[in-house]
């Protein structure tokens, strides 16, 4: 069983910290279905986790994180819960926009917002003019994202180009995919936490994940706490991240 971290000191101390987090935010119907509440009460309650997570990567100067709050398929919800998350996220924004701008987060949106209502459009807009300039967290909200439909754009963007004569189809590389995305110039996520112990992907960066570390667990996510944070990354410093190639010590053994 992993050790409980509370202290800060002991990831700072440990090793290398992720470049970028990236979560799966999963488990607010089923917390609040447990306590005989709306769903929608669960997905409220997410947000003080969702506070507490961003609040936390900012104090240990994680430079991205990346969290998964609308997807493609949640259209498929009833229209009372999409509605319902959407005036979430206008009164998170809105509430949290002066106090996340004070401590340098950059509020990014990657996904197709312009489908969104137009209250929650403005919002969106206000949170990245007001933050534009901001050096510190880059905060990605993933929001009507889905990973294929991420990379189909990218696809159509860079045949427009090779139709312009602007790339030849030799020279496409998976940096040239890359820059396409809506993660262009931001590094790939090291760490992956998914809560409510689901083991899938659901859709999520499916492209930029191929080397990322993978933390489940059956917390749901209106529990998880700080703590539960810094105990994901203290097992990120425990793996032995390689990307397909050998420790020092294998590299002499030709038995294999």
């Amino acid at each position: 069983m992993l050790k409980r971290i509370t202290n800060i000191n002991e990831l700072i101390d440990n090793g290398p910290l992720p470049r970028h987090i990236a979560i799966i935010m999963d488990g607010n119907g089923r917390w609040a279905r447990k306590r005989l509440m709306p769903r929608t009460m669960g997905h409220r309650a997410g947000m003080g986790s969702l506070k507490q997570v961003v609040k936390a990567c900012d104090e240990l100067k994680i430079p991205v994180l990346t969290v998964y709050a609308f997807s493609t398929e949640n259209w498929k919800r009833p229209d009372s819960e999409v509605q319902f998350l959407m005036k979430l996220l206008v009164e998170f924004l809105h509430k949290e926009l002066n106090e996340l701008n004070e401590n340098n987060v950059c509020i990014n949106v990657i996904g197709d917002y312009g489908v969104l209502n137009q209250e929650c459009q403005d919002e969106i807009r206000q949170a990245l003019l007001t933050t534009r300039n901001n050096k510190g967290l880059l905060f990605n909200i993933a929001l009507n994202y889905g990973a294929r439909a991420e990379i189909v754009e990218a696809i159509k963007k860079i045949a427009d180009a090779v139709v312009c004569g602007e790339i030849s189809p030799d020279n496409i590389s998976e940096a040239t995919v890359a820059s396409f995305l809506y993660t262009r110039g931001v590094p790939d996520p090291d760490l992956l936490i998914r809560t409510a112990g689901e083991l899938r992907l659901s859709n999520f960066l499916l492209w930029q994940i191929a080397y990322t570390e993978l933390w489940v667990t059956d917390c749901l996510w209106p529990d998880f706490t700080r703590e539960d944070l810094f105990t994901a990354i203290r097992d990120y410093q425990k793996r032995d991240r390689r990307f397909g190639a050998l420790k020092a010590l294998e590299k002499g053994d030709q038995s294999v």
